[in-house]
């Protein structure tokens, strides 16, 4: 199994969406913006409809975990992604596939989309978790709150939740990079 890593770059991500947001369909925007916004997995984006996104908070039930969750979104991403589906039906997917008549787009098509927005950057380990990742990076970068990521990501302990976000790999590479006898 290859190890995915977050978009540690804010740049690359700004270009991402810049990119994405010129494309005339939207899907990809809005797959990219959620997942590095809510810090789901993409087995529990998949499913969210566009009614979801009309609620103060996005309740799911977690696919791995069974767990219940309740997420309030960052109201500037909530309303833009709102004026993307304004006009689509609440009960519309909201990342549909382009087969079939209202279907949510499958995991292994998320994986190609993402390998294909990142091509350009020539990021290493890119792959369906590099969203949550990406998230679960920043979050960390900017608050430094692991306790509350790590409930965020229902993980066991605040080192399983820094190595997942690749806080201790940047730490390792850091130290030895450094060190030299």
């Amino acid at each position: 199994m290859k190890y995915v890593q977050p978009i540690r770059d804010k740049e690359i991500i700004a270009d991402i969406k810049k990119r994405l947001l010129e494309e005339e369909d939207k899907r990809n925007y809005i797959l990219f913006v959620i997942g590095i916004n809510v810090g789901f997995r993409i087995s529990d984006i998949l499913p969210l409809r566009v009614g979801d996104l009309k609620k103060p908070l996005l309740y799911i039930t977690e696919k791995k975990t069974r767990k219940q969750k309740a997420f309030e979104m960052n109201p500037t991403v909530r309303r833009e992604l709102l004026s993307l589906v304004k006009d689509r039906p609440d009960d519309e997917y909201l990342i549909k596939s382009r087969q079939g008549v209202n279907k949510p787009l499958g995991r292994s098509m998320t994986y190609k989309i993402m390998r294909s927005i990142t091509k350009d950057y020539k990021l290493e380990g890119i792959g369906n978790h590099t969203l949550r990742k990406t998230y679960g990076y920043h979050f960390y970068k900017e608050t430094k709150d692991i306790a509350t990521l790590q409930k965020i990501f229902n993980h066991a302990t605040p080192e399983i939740t820094l190595r997942y976000i690749g806080i201790t790999q940047d730490s390792i590479n850091m130290a030895t990079k450094r060190f030299k006898l």
